[in-house]
Parts: structure tokens; C-alpha cells; sequence
């Protein structure tokens, strides 16, 4: 199967987010129903084409929890946002 590729238009940033810790801090495991908010980081797979956008490709970044469109694009979850959604590039 040919994998889609998306390429996101204007001021938008596509971003991969990450799966939601299983455990907590005291080291109990969480079950798939336990389920509570998305993560709020990602790691930018494409940009538009608007020289507004501050952030890159491959950088992994914290955006705010109720913006963008979540989307499901060959098996894998993305969140299709405004660049104005990205609050900040996590340095590692």
C-alpha cells in the first residue's frame, strides 16, 4: 500500500503526536480506557508555505490543547494546525 503524504497549505503545520504516557509517576500502568486528554507534543513533519512559520521540520514541539484538527493519515495520528497553536520548540 502506498503510504499518503500530506503537505499542508498557508500558514499550517502538520505535526506527529505522541502517544500518551501509559504510566504514571508513582510507576501504576494505564489501560487504553483510561484515556484522558491528547498529548500536547509532536514532532513537525511538514510546513506550509508561509514565511510566517517559525518552526521546522523534525523539531518536536508543545501546541495548544484544544487547537488544530486531529487526523489519521495511513495508520498514524497527526494534528493539522495554524502555526499560532504552536507554543514553543522543546530543546533536547
Amino acid at each position: 500500500m502506498k503510504k499518503m503524504r500530506v503537505r499542508p497549505i498557508g500558514e499550517n503545520v502538520l505535526v506527529q503526536l505522541e502517544k500518551p504516557e501509559q504510566k504514571t509517576a508513582a510507576g501504576i500502568y494505564l489501560p487504553e480506557t483510561a484515556k484522558e486528554e491528547r498529548s500536547q507534543f509532536g514532532k513537525v513533519v511538514a510546513i506550509g508555505e508561509s514565511e510566517k512559520i517559525r518552526v521546522k521540520t523534525g523539531e518536536r514541539v508543545i501546541f495548544r490543547l484544544y487547537g488544530g484538527e486531529e487526523v489519521t493519515v495511513s495508520g498514524e495520528r497527526y494534528l493539522l494546525t495554524s502555526y499560532k497553536d504552536i507554543l514553543a520548540v522543546v530543546a533536547e
